[in-house]
């Protein structure tokens, strides 16, 4: 599993790598938090990693893996070191990856449309951290255009910012917060999805992507899209709905997102163009090890529990937004 094309063993595939998370590089903060909410400290979080490792190993469908303690560290901080139910997430998440490779698999910065769409600032990770100390990623509708881009580059996008930020330590027990401002949501970008593609979607964000959701703000909602957000709000667990925050306006998300960490355009101190050129260069020092996921294999067997719960999404889901009534 570990041996790459060149014959080379591939630090993304060992079996047996160097770091087996018996070190911790985390600060005494970090160390404290991971203890507090997610049971993890040095002895828990060295044995769930060979656990992981060797389940790997002996499962019969997957046939290739990432097994650098970043990756797998991923599932079991999401999963606070429940190795059964990290186990479960890393078999959903290999496979979504083969179902839809349309929007997770061949991420990279020098996809046309996703560069663009960057470069535009549709999508952009914050530099500076919120007062809880999370990830802050902002996303703008209209910077994103309906008519020239279509969902799987939306979703594209997503994908290849997520990949570039989930290895990290901090992200990972810390968590994620999301800002997104929706002034300048047309018809246009609500047409682009059907119905299907939305479950399928949300499906795949609430169970087989490993990272801590901790809070969603929108903001700038067009009085028009109001149905459009409570069917996608109706479709959420529960955990997540009571995490989603609406605000009539920027000035309602200050109140609630330190304005100092935001966009000079939105009341910050720095401009979007700066956050964009820094996280570029964060982008292409990690483009490795997100290739590595494309060499990540799983067959797709159709008796197992983790294909049939992919499945069961499209049960019953036809149409398209187009069929909302809108007022």
């Amino acid at each position: 599993m570990g041996v790459g094309e060149d014959g080379e063993e591939s630090p993304f595939f060992a079996p047996n790598p160097v770091d087996d998370g018996s070190e911790c590089n985390l600060s005494e903060e970090l160390r404290d938090l991971a203890q507090k909410e997610l049971r993890e400290d040095d002895a828990t979080r060295q044995h769930a990693l060979q656990q992981m490792r060797e389940w790997i190993q002996k499962h019969p469908d997957i046939k290739r893996c990432r097994t650098d303690s970043a990756f797998l560290l991923r599932f079991l901080r999401t999963k606070k070191f429940s190795i059964p139910l990290a186990q479960e997430m890393l078999e959903r998440y290999l496979v979504i990856r083969q179902l839809y490779p349309q929007w997770f698999r061949k991420l990279t910065i020098n996809d046309p449309a996703v560069t663009e769409l960057l470069e535009k600032g549709y999508i952009v990770p914050l530099p500076q951290r919120d007062d809880f100390g999370r990830q802050v990623i902002i996303s703008c509708a209209g910077r994103f255009d309906p008519y020239k881009y279509s969902a799987v580059h939306m979703v594209r996008c997503h994908s290849l910012v997520v990949e570039c930020l989930m290895d990290e330590d901090e992200n990972q027990i810390r968590g994620y917060s999301y800002c997104n401002d929706e002034s300048g949501l047309t018809m246009g970008h609500i047409s682009l999805w059907s119905l299907t593609d939305i479950r399928k979607i949300l499906r795949c964000i609430q169970n087989s992507t490993p990272m801590r959701h901790k809070a969603t703000h929108f903001f700038n909602v067009p009085h028009y899209a109001n149905k459009v957000f409570e069917f996608f709000i109706g479709l959420l667990n529960e955990k997540l709905k009571d995490r989603i925050k609406l605000h009539t306006s920027i000035d309602d998300l200050k109140e609630a997102v330190n304005p100092k960490i935001l966009p000079k355009e939105y009341g910050g101190e720095v401009p979007m163009a700066d956050m964009i050129a820094q996280f570029r260069k964060q982008l292409e020092s990690k483009q490795d090890a997100i290739n590595a996921l494309d060499e990540m294999e799983i067959v797709l067997n159709p008796k197992a529990k983790y294909v049939a719960d992919m499945e069961d999404e499209l049960a019953g889901i036809a149409g398209s937004f187009r069929q909302l009534q809108v007022d």
